[in-house]
């Protein structure tokens, strides 16, 4: 170790500078599997590329050169190549078994490099850190998205790791510990809780960083943390540094690095990223542009200790070594010694704060409610009993598990675990409450946060007082002390003193116990008892809090305020005024926290004088019969309940109207029918109800939406209470048989014939319901017939048309001619996702003289309606919207002349080109077909992208930022956490069924067409035909089609292959492969549909559709998971996270017929019939080609490395006869399912 110089001394002077990256260095060597190997691992059975650590045992010649390269660049500090180095990283390579070794060569390695500089330069002033990095396993999160207490480690597991790779490190030689890369806090307790036991075991202490990774511009953790909340988590050590690394670029660090430079009382380290990756990955900061964003952290006195990350390199901290060696480092700041605790926020208690309420119902032993949830292992239902102290004003939360017949370890964790889900939840402190340490322990293993510990005493003796404070220490939390000792409860106010003295000393003295995180309970006993002894319970616990205020610095005061009016059980009114008074009083005297029902506390000022005076007659011990009085009061107030004045009830006293309104804004359907029969004993016709209060609640609702204050969701809910509250007058108003004013229209809508996708379809619907529109919606799949006849029927004023699917397109257009042919002129709308203004403009209008108008917003629907209706604003809406249709048309016209195509002979020629000779092809493991009935849900879901799910209800913005928007935010929220109470249900109660099948055959391509071949690879089963981009191209850029990814007949082994149906590269290495798959979960999804719209519930029935589209996505992935690990097995060893999923970083392509590279829907019928689909999963194409159920998808898989996603663009006429030709289609049908695309 590096005795010479103190770096602690060094840190004074100077900013020192750490290393950049390693493993961008490491590849720059280009390294192949046989170096991952060498000699030792030769005959390893596990793949080893990629693990970068290894390298110290096989390459460390490597290694040592990439140290020397950054301790020539200006770096103070080398961090060992160990970032994954402990067993549960490594058992992703079967090596855990060499944990140990690696740190300990690593650590020899880094120092050897410092030694060698040393000797080179003269320079001794040199550091190694022992990179300790967070494992790939997160303590705090589960990842199971459906079972949320789970985790696939323990603390225990992920702290003895810990203990492996730091000794490890230490016995190598290592000047310093760096914990780095922290996302989960948890993860970075476990890591110092372990350099702790390995200091202790060793005897030695060297200085410890620890560096911590903000995911986002959310400004928190992955595992949920803010910047504050994250320092007070890990500050019970005197760490050397804190900072940030990793997942942001310096410019967008800054903001975090600056709060943390202004709160922590340790030196500051940053080295963030050359950038934010580009789409490649890859990072593109030049050293000069990185410098430029590090010189402002430097300049502004943020750091201490500066560096690299992902894509830095010696050029980097060369940069940044030049530019810190001219500044002056950063003091460190004199942090008050506040009581600074956490949960995902922080809490800080200021003498300014007054009082900390810490919630008591989460307590088996105060709450008979939570008391049931938890013995029958109702967690989440038990949620709920928190979230109302955190609604109620809790700024803690006090868990006891401590029950006779309960296993209090498992609860314990359990709940907590389910707590770390619920972010408004576990945005607090958890106070964690047992008489039995072992639980105590349990639960501070659970929470990432700075919590407090309730509690510990002397009773069992000094020893073990001290032995339970230190670990408590050890995890980093604060302690609640108990006035008790061997003696037992203190009971008078000297026993009070004696015991908080001595304890305070002990804690401070001998554990080293901030004094600022002990805080003294002593002893809140009941009052009026009857017995003398008990005058002075409530006094003497205000004279001790005085006392240990003013003689024990920085302690601070608690207690369970409920006991003091224990009492008097069972009579509410006066045990809340006791309460509240005794807090009054308490907090005057200096009371810091008390655990206390916040939401059950009288304001001292509301409480009825004549109870008020005999209550704090009792308390203050003011006269001899102040217990009589006061019972005496209690006596005439038995029975009554106070009124609370409780937010979300006090809507219920306004006026019915205000009622309905209210509960149609806030989408509360409890009271509905209540308040619609208080509205008929006042309004003369249920009509009248309708028109009146109803439409005016929507009408609130419509403007807020219209004015961005309330998002699609909420209007949706609003909308389910509107259709339930009309169900319900529905017979009344029948029976009068009344007649009044309609509707602000009839608007019809119908998803048109051969196509089943609604979603967007029933949001336009339920928005123009909430604007008092009459909505007529036919449904899905209509004919041109039907929407005309209902049209005529229902005498409707506008109609609107939706679809999905490309074909969709034409049958508008024909629908349109439908309409004109019939003489309607009612304005037509067109919506969807596969339309466009162009479209409209160019193929529908051209055929219909009455308005079309695009609508691609379904919050634009009422706006565009209501000008449509409009006697005085339609004829100029209609006229801009017109004019405009004309500039889109010549635009067209225009742009198709101008295009700059190839003819389809050239683009072949400049096809993309796969040097065939040299290309890996593996052999698949799986050669035909595999179905796949009923595969599990809760699987499946795992792989869910959400950010499509928010688009599908127009809350626009990427998962998981939305739910931290500042204006969608909190509906996105309540929206996310709607669609996972859903999912749990899908899940559990089996709403919905998966089948999938695919299938991987030898393949050919010929020209722009896949031959799919059978078994022997001697006979054509299907073929594939494939289009080709005709666009020019820049040079070097070709023109591609899905053939050019699979190898030429030309090259295919024309030899008859071994007769073993499946292949080997052996038998047959020239033979490429193709494969195909089909599924869907949407089986028994319309039993459920039916259900909720009997029940007008329109939000359960979108969010349903929702959840299907998006689970039948999330299986496509994950059975191309499944194809590309085991049942082809090209890419076994893949191991991506669901981020990388979601950006294809996979190899290989499954593209589907009627997306971007192949829009010919008719390919799915080849798909059809090659796998059996029908039969293998019961999912069928409409004649318009759209397969049905809904939540379903088709494609094909291709393997090749080079395979890439591309967008076909525009063809030309020349293709589209070769297409016709090589399909055996008619050109007019050709054109039909191609029109999108040809110019």
């Amino acid at each position: 170790m590096n005795h010479s110089w103190s770096i602690k001394a060094e840190l004074k002077k100077r900013i020192l500078i750490i290393d950049g990256a390693m493993g961008t260095m490491i590849q720059r060597y280009k390294l192949e599997e046989d170096d991952f190997r060498g000699t030792r691992f030769a005959n390893f059975s596990h793949l080893l590329k990629g693990n970068n650590d290894l390298l110290s045992i096989t390459r460390p010649d490597i290694i040592e050169e990439i140290h020397l390269q950054y301790l020539k660049a200006g770096a103070d500090i080398i961090e060992t190549n160990t970032f994954s180095a402990q067993r549960i990283s490594m058992a992703d390579y079967n090596l855990e078994e060499i944990s140990y070794e690696l740190n300990f060569e690593s650590a020899k390695i880094a120092k050897a490099a410092v030694a060698k500089y040393a000797a080179e330069s003269g320079n001794t002033k040199k550091w190694v850190a022992g990179a300790v990095g967070p494992t790939n396993r997160t303590l705090t999160l589960s990842p199971d998205v459906n079972n949320p207490q789970f985790r696939a480690v323990t603390f225990d597991q992920v702290a003895n790791a810990y203990v492996e790779q730091i000794r490890g490190l230490i016995d190598g030689g290592v000047d310093l510990i760096l914990i780095e890369t922290i996302f989960d806090t948890l993860n970075a307790k476990a890591a110092l809780f372990a350099v702790e036991q390995v200091f202790e075991e060793k005897n030695v202490k060297l200085p410890v960083m620890i560096s911590g990774t903000i995911t986002d511009a959310s400004g928190r953790t992955l595992s949920g943390q803010t910047v504050e909340a994250f320092l007070n988590s890990v500050s019970h050590i005197d760490l050397l540094s804190i900072g940030l690394n990793c997942a942001l670029g310096a410019k967008e660090m800054r903001p975090y690095i600056e709060e943390l430079s202004e709160k922590a009382p340790f030196n500051i380290s940053a080295y963030p990223n050359a950038g934010l990756p580009n789409q490649f990955g890859e990072y593109d900061e030049t050293p000069e542009h990185m410098g430029h964003h590090m010189s402002d952290f430097l300049h502004h006195g943020f750091l201490n200790i500066a560096g690299g990350c992902c894509g830095t390199t010696p050029e980097h901290i060369e940069h940044i070594a030049k530019i810190a060696s001219t500044i002056t480092p950063r003091e460190i700041p004199v942090i008050e010694p506040y009581l600074r605790i956490s949960g995902l926020e922080a809490v800080t208690l200021r003498p300014e704060s007054n009082f900390m309420n810490v919630g008591e119902r989460t307590n088996v032993t105060g709450s008979k409610k939570f008391l049931r949830l938890i013995k029958e292992e109702q967690y989440e239902e038990a949620l709920s009993v928190a979230r109302e102290q955190t609604e109620g004003g809790a700024q803690a939360i006090d868990i006891n598990m401590d029950e006779g017949m309960l296993d209090a370890h498992y609860a314990m964790t359990t709940y907590l675990n389910y707590i770390a889900s619920e972010p408004d939840i576990a945005k607090l402190p958890i106070m964690i409450d047992s008489s039995k340490f072992p639980v105590i322990e349990s639960g501070l293993k659970c929470t990432q946060g700075k919590s407090i510990v309730n509690s510990i005493s002397m009773k069992e003796g000094e020893k073990e007082f001290l032995r339970q404070a230190r670990v408590i220490r050890r995890y980093g939390a604060a302690v609640i002390v108990m006035a008790f000792d061997e003696k037992g409860q203190a009971d008078t106010l000297n026993r009070r003193i004696e015991i908080c003295e001595r304890a305070y000393r002990l804690l401070t003295e001998e554990v080293g116990f901030p004094p600022q995180d002990i805080i003294f309970d002593p002893n809140i006993f009941p009052v009026a008892t009857g017995m003398d002894e008990h005058r002075r319970n409530a006094i003497d616990f205000f004279e001790a809090t005085k006392w240990i205020k003013k003689n024990l610095p920085y302690a601070k005061v608690s207690g369970g305020v409920s006991n003091v009016s224990f009492s008097f059980r069972g009579n509410d009114v006066v045990r809340e005024a006791i309460h509240s008074a005794f807090l009054y009083h308490g907090v005057k005297a200096g009371m810091d926290m008390g655990i206390v029902n916040p939401s059950q506390l009288q304001v001292y000022d509301d409480i009825p004088k004549d109870l008020l005076i005999a209550v704090e007659d009792v308390l203050l011990d003011r006269n001899d019969d102040a217990t009589e009085k006061l019972i005496a009061i209690a006596e005439s107030l038995k029975g009554q309940v106070n009124v609370k004045e409780e937010k979300d009830e006090a809507w219920r006293r306004e006026p019915v109207e205000k009622r309905l309104t209210h509960a149609l804004v806030k989408g509360v359907t409890d009271y509905i029918e209540a308040d619609l029969e208080e509205a008929r004993t006042k309004y003369e016709k249920t009509l009248h109800i309708i028109e009146g209060p109803l439409m005016d609640g929507m009408n609130v609702v419509g403007d807020l939406f219209g004015a961005g204050k309330m998002f699609l969701p909420q209007v949706v809910k609003s909308a389910r209470v509107m259709k339930k509250g009309v169900a319900y007058l529905t017979p009344y108003l029948e029976a009068e048989k009344a007649e009044g004013k309609s509707k602000a229209g009839k608007v019809l809508l119908a998803t048109v014939k051969g196509d089943v996708h609604d979603i967007g379809k029933n949001i336009v619907g339920v928005v123009l319901a909430c604007n008092n529109y009459d909505i007529v919606d036919l449904g899905v799949m209509v004919p041109a017939e039907k929407i005309l006849e209902a049209a005529r029927r229902e005498n409707v004023d506008v109609i609107g048309l939706s679809g999905l699917i490309t074909p969709s397109l034409d049958e508008m257009v024909h629908v349109a001619k439908e309409l004109q042919r019939e003489g309607f002129n009612l304005p037509l709308m067109i919506g969807g996702a596969t339309t466009s203004k162009v479209h409209t403009a160019v193929k529908i209008e051209q055929n219909y003289s009455s308005p079309v108008i695009h609508v691609n917003d379904a919050s634009k629907s009422v706006t565009v309606v209501s000008n449509l209706l409009s006697i005085a604003n339609r004829e100029q809406f209609v006229k801009n919207n017109s004019e405009e249709n004309s500039r889109l048309r010549e635009y067209h016209i225009n742009a198709r002349a101008k295009a700059d195509v190839l003819s389809l002979e050239n683009a072949q020629q400049n096809k993309f080109k796969i040097d065939w000779e040299t290309a890996e092809i593996v052999a698949p493991n799986l050669l035909g077909t595999k179905v796949f009935i009923d595969y599990p849900i809760a699987e499946i879901a795992k792989y869910i992208d959400w950010t499509p799910f928010f688009i599908s209800w127009e809350m626009k913005g990427s998962y998981p930022k939305i739910l931290k928007d500042p204006i969608r935010g909190e509906e996105a929220q309540k929206l996310f956490n709607d669609a996972q109470a859903m999912l749990k249900q899908i899940i559990s109660e089996k709403w919905i069924t998966a089948n999938a099948v695919v299938g991987i055959f030898p393949a050919s391509s010929i020209g722009d067409d896949i031959e799919v071949l059978d078994h022997d690879a001697t006979k054509t089963i299907a073929k594939f035909h494939t289009l080709r981009q005709q666009s020019r191209k820049a040079d070097g850029f070709a023109n591609v089609a899905l053939a050019d990814f699979i190898r030429p007949k030309a090259h295919v082994l024309t030899e008859q292959k071994s007769s073993h149906k499946n292949f080997s590269v052996t038998t047959a290495p020239e033979t490429d492969f193709i494969g195909a798959f089909a599924l869907t979960t949407g089986i028994g999804m319309e039993k459920w549909i039916e259900k909720f719209e009997k029940e007008h519930d329109d939000y359960s029935s979108i969010m349903l559709k929702a959840l299907a589209d998006r689970l039948a996505e999330a299986f496509a992935e994950l059975m191309h998971a499944k194809v590309r690990r085991e049942l082809w097995g090209y890419a076994g060893d893949e191991n991506l996270t669901s981020e990388e999923l979601i950006k294809e970083k996979y190899k290989g392509i499954r593209p589907a017929p009627g997306y971007p590279a192949q829009p010919d829907h008719t390919e799915k019928i080849t798909i059809w019939k090659l796998l059996e689909v029908e039969k293998n999963t019961g999912m069928t194409l409409t004649e318009s080609l759209a397969m049905y159920p809904t939540s379903s998808v088709s494609g094909l898989y291709f393997a090749n490395p080079d395979s890439h996603y591309f967008g076909l663009g525009k063809i030309a006429k020349d293709q589209v006869n070769s297409y016709s030709q090589r399909k055996g289609l008619a050109i007019e049908e050709v054109e039909r399912w191609l029109g999108s695309v040809i110019l």
